[in-house]
């Protein structure tokens, strides 16, 4: 069987950028058999190989506000995400993974990235209600989705 990877991607003391991170602990125990989850809190090289033959990867990370704190943004990490979409708070962010693996070759069959728009990534702030919520909505996504 070819492997099946959920990542939650966040700092966890940086308000709304924990998200990732949060909705991903909301799947664990309930994932399908065979859906391995990672929680990613640093630079995310390692992601990148950890993929890497992958048949799905899903990912779940926080995005820079675009207006609307909590909204879950879906998107085919095949086409639709990119270096230049909304910015990740990490040194080595997913949208660098995300464009190490197109030009070696190694991005999953399939890469879906849910964001979850925030608001605040002070450091040491709380997470938004907003954000709290779309947690939520995220991990409902993404369990019917597999």
């Amino acid at each position: 069987m070819s492997l099946r990877l959920v990542a939650g991607i966040g700092h966890p003391d940086r308000g709304d950028d924990a998200a990732g991170l949060l909705a991903a602990r909301q799947l664990e125990g309930r994932l399908p058999p065979g859906v391995e989850l990672r929680l990613c809190a640093g630079d995310l090289l390692g992601l990148a190989q950890d993929w890497a033959g992958a048949e799905l990867a899903v990912c779940i990370d926080a995005l820079a506000p675009l207006g609307q704190p909590g909204r879950v943004h879906v998107l085919d990490g095949q086409t639709e995400f990119a270096t230049g979409h909304p910015a990740s708070s990490h040194g080595f962010g997913l949208a660098e993974a995300v464009a190490l693996s197109r030009a070696l070759g190694t991005l999953p069959e399939k890469l879906l990235i849910y964001g979850i728009e925030g608001a605040d990534f002070t450091p040491g702030a709380a997470m938004s209600p907003e954000v709290a919520c779309a947690v939520v909505e995220a991990a409902r996504m993404i369990l019917a989705a597999l």
